[in-house]
């Protein structure tokens, strides 16, 4: 039987309805209000809506935490992001929520805001809170020494991760393959100048990643070129200072095809092509994207893009968690990498191509 611990009785300094009360109050003993909270399938039908009627007529409401140190379980588990700002990992939140809706567990998400402080803050605020297990997509997509503490007493996987891990499980995006495809849709376009803009690669293995992807690409194809434009970030001004630059070149300087290392960046690049320069999309300069963030949605040129699978993502990782809680000592980590696909819109095909 699950030990559900007592609230404070009634004559108690908060003056809260006890379980002890709607015992008293159905005429049953306590230990059966305590089966129809966590197993009612077990209790005769007219003895449970007998209890559920005291209940509802005294007001009870159940006293989580008080159950949760008892039991020494939770059903809540936290998951820390780094940018909820990008649909990205707001889908990783929905993927990570059904899975866990489907075991009866409940998500409560931290938004770290690419701060290192915040997600330290957040991963130590759920520990304490005794969550039964978390999920982290760490900024840079590796966890920080200083964090590693916390597989050692509840079970962690780690979402977006940029590298093989060993002490926990952990969901990657195939980001090699995205930049391949990015660069081979441009390349199958018969774009021939490209340049990949983003960065800093030196900072993130993901972005790092995406860049090899497209150099893969184009030195298949005779002819090809790739020149890298670095950017401090990946955020809408990086883009429109991306932008900037291009329109300061020559017809014979400026490239044919632009691979984005993110959608933000890409949305600053249209944003300044389409308003201060003769170049159109994709006749003059076709573009591709990746992560297929919605925040982009908006652009005046509908932006071909790499989705990263961060539904998937965050199903999987859960599946990952719920998977250890079970297994316990006996559970091996693994480390399960996603391919990510590509959508050609506007920025590469042109109007008529992309509405067909």
């Amino acid at each position: 039987m699950v030990k559900t611990a007592l609230a404070p009785t009634a004559s108690g300094k908060n003056g809260s309805v006890t379980m002890l009360d709607v015992a008293h109050h159905a005429g049953v003993a306590i230990g059966t209000v305590s089966n129809v909270l966590n197993h009612p399938e077990g209790v005769t039908p007219s003895i449970r809506d007998r209890v559920i009627a005291s209940i509802d007529e005294l007001g009870f409401v159940r006293n989580r935490t008080a159950s949760k140190l008892a039991a020494g379980v939770s059903n809540t588990v936290g998951v820390v992001l780094a940018d909820l700002d990008n649909s990205y990992f707001t889908d990783m939140v929905r993927g990570a929520e059904r899975s866990a809706s489907e075991v009866g567990k409940f998500v409560v998400t931290g938004n770290s805001d690419i701060d290192m402080s915040k997600q330290r803050s957040y991963l130590n605020y759920f520990d304490e809170e005794q969550v039964s297990g978390i999920l982290v997509a760490p900024l840079g997509g590796v966890m920080p020494p200083t964090d590693r503490h916390l597989a050692g007493r509840r079970p962690l996987v780690i979402l977006d991760a940029a590298r093989q891990q060993h002490d926990h499980c952990a969901v990657s995006t195939n980001n090699v393959a995205a930049g391949w495809m990015a660069a081979e849709h441009l390349l199958g376009l018969g774009r021939r100048r490209l340049i990949f803009a983003g960065g800093p690669v030196s900072r993130s293995r993901a972005l790092a990643d995406r860049l090899q992807g497209a150099r893969d690409a184009v030195d298949q194809v005779a002819g090809a070129t790739l020149e890298h434009i670095s950017t401090d970030e990946i955020q809408i001004e990086d883009g429109r200072h991306v932008g900037a630059l291009l329109t300061e070149r020559t017809t014979d300087t400026l490239p044919d095809g632009i691979v984005a290392a993110a959608d933000l960046l890409a949305l600053g690049i249209v944003q300044v092509l389409t308003s201060s320069s003769p170049y159109r999309f994709p006749d003059d300069i076709a573009l591709v994207a990746c992560d297929d963030n919605r925040s982009a949605y908006d652009s005046t040129v509908p932006i071909s893009t790499v989705d990263l699978p961060g539904l998937e993502m965050g199903s999987t990782g859960m599946r990952l968690l719920l998977e250890e809680l079970t297994d316990g000592n006996a559970h091996e980590h693994q480390h399960v990498t996603l391919d990510p696909t590509l959508t050609a819109r506007e920025s590469t095909l042109g109007r008529s191509r992309s509405e067909a």
